[in-house]
């Protein structure tokens, strides 16, 4: 489990390409202080550390990550977001992220707001269903909060956000440009919220219609 509160920008040392499911990333000195096994968010993407150094860690990846993220393009000398997973005493920074990318997003437009970056990106209907304004989601791994939620054709959405200087300056934010690819996950909370309810949408609905004292509050016929 992560934060969305990037620790550091990586670079891919190597690829799949030269190493066959694994990555390496170069880091800045003394980065990675967690054991082999442990997992780390790598542009938003939870993976497993199979060795490292003081200045590098190598990953797995499988063939459904290079499928479902943007790992498979990457190039060498490209960076990524970095993020150690959280202990269970860690501040919560930003909100829960899991690591398990939902889809990609394009990037539409990216513009200078005073000190700030507006940063507007296509999701798909799959992670547009769970955007709302001031909602959370996570781009590239970092931790966002939605300003704007606006529909679009085929269910999908274009949201905006906006990012501070910080951001800028810490992540790979900077470098987003428009038709950019870039790795989303939705709120978790959102995504279990709708797993329990739907069961229950039809029940409630009809439940009401029909006078049931379960949802109208009305004491049941004792005659």
């Amino acid at each position: 489990m992560f934060a969305g509160i990037v620790s550091a920008i990586g670079r891919v040392a190597a690829g799949p390409g030269a190493l066959p499911g694994k990555l390496l990333l170069a880091h800045p000195e003394g980065w990675f202080a967690g054991p082999i096994g442990d997992s780390v968010a790598v542009s938003g993407c939870c993976l497993t550390v199979i060795d490292a150094g003081t200045e590098w860690i190598a990953v797995e990846v499988v063939p459904e990550t290079l499928r479902r993220t943007t790992l498979g393009a990457l190039c060498i000398d490209d960076p990524v977001n970095l993020e150690a997973s959280l202990s269970l005493q860690a501040a919560v920074g930003g909100h829960l992220v899991s690591g398990h990318v939902d889809a990609t997003g394009e990037i539409v437009a990216v513009s200078a707001e005073a000190n700030a970056a507006w940063v507007e990106i296509k999701v798909p209907a799959s992670v547009a269903r769970y955007c709302v304004p001031q909602g959370s989601i996570a781009v590239d791994g970092c931790s966002f909060t939605l300003a704007t939620v606006s529909d679009a054709p085929a269910g999908c959405a274009v949201i905006g956000v906006s990012v501070i200087p910080h951001t800028l300056a810490s992540t790979i934010a900077s470098r987003y440009r428009p038709h950019a690819l870039v790795n989303l996950e939705a709120d978790q909370i959102a995504k279990l919220v709708e797993r329990f309810a739907t069961p229950h949408r039809g029940r409630y609905g009809q439940g009401h219609a029909r006078g049931h004292p379960e949802v109208t509050g009305h004491a049941p016929d004792q005659r």
